[in-house]
């Protein structure tokens, strides 16, 4: 009988990991999640509000029957591994499994892996450790402000206004939306004219009188303009410069969702659903494996093993050349660098050697993954541009090109990054230095609104603003869209009256609380935590103290919003309805 038992946070993980562990092992699935906060106590929020938020916790339904299974295998065990995932909600699920267990403290050990492969396996075992409680404490300290927050807020939502919920970063982002579609209601549109001079191989703007900018403001003054100009040009000068052209670091799981939108058309659900089967195994040809790295992370590390390879992997195949470095990113505020960038687990697993074995959409976020991870690793791509200044009667035209002299990381990486060489002619061997346009035309503008968030953009955005996590970013999403309060218009936010309702009846009582500057220092107090420098419950207390006042001032001052009438009186009554 195995003697050493593994649980795992899903099923189709658990099957790979015990084929890469073999008999003395047993490996099972805790299915997800097996208890979350209760719903006794005031308010239903699960917690003591008056001995430092102690929670209280309940088997999420559907989970006994799986506890009870493990309590058994737990028995017939004599050491348990717990193999969660490796973030901070996969520690919390780690200690609530030791908890519900009731695990000895000398016969369990907590074990990471960034990626499903044997070797990433086998390794962690050297590596086990026992529960990290301040990320513990992190994590439920999150869970327990969301539930304060979700639970609090939407009553006071649902008593006032048409909607249905609020939460702490949902609310946030759900204003950002509201805040932008007002910028675009506000925008007084300004008319601006352009002038542009036709070659027979390039075209010219003009940008300059007497080299001054110059703004071209109505069609009187285009006009004004061209009535001074003729079709032939003096060649100014023309400047060559070269330019490095960098490869994008490895995804991130922001990162990896704003390229998806953009490039695949994936909603950041979809992205992270796809991105969460490469991650637990895929069934080669002779085995089953993890495909890419954990692709919740806000690191852009690759560990030296994946370096490595991938160094020698682009000498082999592209040549010397093409070998670039890992560049180190900056370490910014919030970012957790426990783990790796989103990378392939292999880099001799080459996105064409494993298409058959994926379904459309995997192979395209596999591939999207594969060559952004490749490309991050390769040399710089190399240009030549050229700007070549015009003069036409003391008026300066500029032109531009670009040709691109070495491809570099482009060379994989090309299907997604414009890559076009704008050519000019050789304008610095003309020998008379002048130059006659086809035509020099004219043509009316007008400035435009900011545009609407597509979810690549508020999810970019949400990121430099440091709300919400990795994990949260699609679930945020999703319920802003959900509940109502925006919808997709040409793939785009647009908040509808239900959403500004419920935000602007929100920022009337909570604009101290439900605001970018106060959920980004939440994000820091929740690191803190887990860093073990700020004792959890006494931020709770912190947040509470200012939150439950103005929550009671909300009640007594927003007014309930009016039924609205149908136009129709009730058969039974003659009231209206």
């Amino acid at each position: 009988m195995p003697k050493n038992l593994v649980i795992v946070e899903s099923p189709s993980k658990s099957k790979t990991i015990e084929k890469y562990l073999g008999k003395d092992f047993k490996v099972l699935s805790s299915k997800g999640h097996i208890r979350d906060l209760s719903t006794k106590g005031k308010f239903g929020l699960g917690v003591d509000l008056e001995d430092h938020f102690k929670p209280t916790y309940t088997t999420i339904k559907g989970k006994k029957t799986v506890i009870d299974e493990l309590k058994k295998e737990v028995k017939k065990a004599d050491f348990v591994y717990l193999a969660t995932d490796p973030d901070r909600e996969g520690e919390a699920i780690s200690w609530h499994l030791y908890d519900a267990l009731k695990l000895n403290e000398h016969n369990y050990d907590r074990i990471v892996f960034n990626e499903i492969t044997k070797k990433a396996v086998l390794d962690s075992f050297a590596h086990a450790r026992k529960i990290d409680q301040d990320l513990v404490n992190s994590q439920e300290t999150r869970r327990i402000l969301d539930r304060i927050i979700g639970f609090r807020l939407s009553k006071l939502i649902q008593s006032k206004t048409a909607g249905s919920s609020a939460g702490r970063v949902q609310s946030v982002a759900l204003k950002l939306v509201v805040d932008r579609e007002r910028e675009i209601t506000a925008f007084n549109a300004e008319e601006y004219w352009t002038i542009t001079a036709l070659f027979a191989e390039f075209d010219a703007d003009l940008c300059w009188y007497n080299h001054k900018d110059i703004k071209v403001e109505d069609e009187i003054q285009a006009n004004e303009i061209l009535a001074k100009l003729d079709k032939t040009f003096t060649i100014e000068s023309v400047e060559k410069k070269k330019r490095n052209r960098k490869a994008k670091m490895p995804f991130i799981t922001s990162t990896l969702q704003q390229e998806a939108s953009t490039k695949l058309g994936f909603s950041a659900k979809k992205t992270m659903s796809v991105a969460q089967k490469l991650y637990e195994g895929i069934s080669l040809e002779n085995e089953t494996v993890g495909l890419i790295s954990y692709m919740r992370t806000d690191s852009t590390r690759l560990s030296d093993d994946f370096i490595g390879a991938t160094l020698h992997y682009i000498e082999a195949k592209y040549g010397k050349e093409y070998i670039g470095f890992a560049r180190k990113a900056k370490k910014t505020e919030n970012v957790q660098d426990a783990h790796e960038a989103i990378r392939p687990t292999s880099i001799e697993r080459d996105p064409l050697l494993v298409r058959a074995y994926l379904s459309d959409d995997e192979y395209k976020l596999y591939r999207l993954i594969y060559y952004r991870a490749l490309a991050s690793l390769m040399k710089d791509a190399k240009t030549e541009n050229t700007t070549a200044i015009l003069d036409n009667h003391n008026y300066q035209f500029k032109a531009t090109g670009q040709i691109i002299v070495f491809d570099g990381y482009l060379k994989v990486y090309g299907d997604y990054e414009k890559a076009d060489d704008k050519i000019l002619p050789p304008l610095d061997t003309y020998q008379s230095n002048v130059i006659v346009a086809n035509e020099i035309v004219k043509e009316q503008h007008f400035t435009k609104p900011p545009a609407r968030y597509t979810e690549a953009k508020l999810i970019k955005e949400m990121e430099e603003l440091g709300i919400g996590r990795p994990s949260t970013y699609a679930t945020i999403l999703d319920n802003i869209k959900s509940r109502g309060y925006v919808n997709l218009v040409e793939k785009k936010f647009q908040p509808t009256e239900i959403g500004i309702e419920v935000t602007d009846k929100l920022q009337s009582c909570f604009d101290h609380i439900i605001n970018v500057e106060y959920t980004a220092k939440m994000e820091s107090d929740l690191d803190n935590i887990a860093e073990g420098k700020k004792v959890w419950y006494r931020t709770l207390e912190a947040f509470y103290k200012e939150f439950e006042p103005a929550l009671q001032d909300a009640f007594d001052k927003l007014k309930k919003k009016e039924p609205e009438k149908t136009g129709e009186a009730c058969p039974n009554c003659g009231s209206d309805l």
